[in-house]
């Protein structure tokens, strides 16, 4: 399924929700969201919350590997080239958090995982898009949201994704087991409302424990004939 809910975040410029695995771009022109999947830091090299903004951006950039890094592996060189091995592939958006920045990959197995050293990876031809509308200064906020809730057409819809730590049991092991999750009634009173006697409460549970991170509606229909 292509669907979404979108992020509760500002709905300007790059948002990326972690545990999703997925970054959301609003075009300051107003055009529709556009949603690109993402490679994001693995434990203990996670990705950082918060909000900054894009500093630059480079087509076929160099890559300085840190020492952190070249201390995992001293074989690295000090600078790679532009180039098929080059890990950041060939565009490079830079964020006003050092040594974290927004790019492609020459390994595009590594988009949907959380396989990185903290940077944000895209699929070749995803970041080629996006490199082209970003500019200087356009805000990035990143969240951690498994849980989303959202109206379309009158209906409420809930979409829940694995933790961040049950992200990382799917990495090791192909599966995951119950984890804390966000106070999942509190969202949906929230969101709701007025409307709260018409969620199918039982089916809010089931989604809560699949987290498939399809997004399912859970308002009970009205009857147009009322």
């Amino acid at each position: 399924p292509v669907a979404q809910v979108l992020p509760d975040a500002p709905r300007q410029g790059i948002v990326i929700n972690l545990p999703e695995l997925r970054l959301y771009f609003f075009p300051s022109d107003g055009g529709a969201v556009q949603s690109y999947a993402l490679g994001i830091g693995r434990q203990g090299w996670s990705t950082p919350l918060g909000a900054t903004t894009v500093r630059g951006k480079r087509s076929d950039p160099t890559w300085t590997p840190p020492a952190s890094i070249r201390a995992e592996n001293p074989n690295l060189p000090a600078v790679v080239p532009a180039g098929p091995d080059n890990p950041l592939g060939a565009h490079a958006i830079y964020l006003g958090w050092d040594a974290y920045l927004i790019h492609g990959t020459n390994r595009p197995a590594g988009v949907g995982r959380r396989v990185s050293h903290g940077c944000i990876r895209m699929y070749p031809e995803d970041v080629a898009y996006l490199f082209s509308q970003v500019v200087a200064g356009t805000i990035v906020t990143v969240v951690d949201q498994p849980v989303k809730v959202g109206w379309r057409n009158g209906e409420l819809f809930l979409e829940i994704h694995p933790t961040l730590s049950q992200v990382d049991a799917l990495e090791m092991t192909g599966a995951f087991g119950p984890g804390g999750l966000p106070d999942v009634m509190e969202l949906v009173r929230a969101a709701a409302g007025d409307d709260l006697s018409r969620v199918d409460i039982r089916k809010v549970w089931r989604i809560a424990l699949d987290r498939t991170g399809v997004p399912q509606q859970i308002t009970i229909s009205q009857d147009p004939g009322a």
